[in-house]
């Protein structure tokens, strides 16, 4: 990976405009980053939008490495992505178990 710093929003702007976006993770109204996930040609790019530092322009070696960036940058950012594997109902119904176990302890006095 390598990264070099970027004053300007607007730089950034005609970066991304140029760019195919892949995903956008983070949110300047809500927060203090955004970072766009894109690709121009063969090259695999973050392009980190800040308004408490420096912006930046990270350039990824391979998709491998841009992707693995991507997910961690999700889960530090609290954007989990959709787990098509897991089964949510069960999940759901263990909640309410839960939820069950708690409502009988109360009625109960414990």
């Amino acid at each position: 990976m390598e990264e070099i710093e970027i004053t300007s929003w607007i730089t950034l702007d005609a970066i991304q405009k140029a760019a195919k976006v892949v995903e956008t993770v983070g949110d300047l109204q809500t927060g203090h980053m955004k970072s766009v996930f894109c690709v121009i040609e063969d090259d695999y790019l973050e392009l980190g939008y800040l308004d408490t530092a420096s912006n930046y322009l990270r350039r990824y070696e391979d998709k491998e490495e841009f992707e693995l960036a991507l997910e961690k940058l999700k889960e530090e950012e609290g954007e989990v992505t959709y787990n098509e594997n897991h089964d949510y109902d069960e999940a759901f119904r263990e909640e309410e178990d839960m939820d069950d176990f708690s409502s009988d302890e109360e009625s109960e006095g414990i």
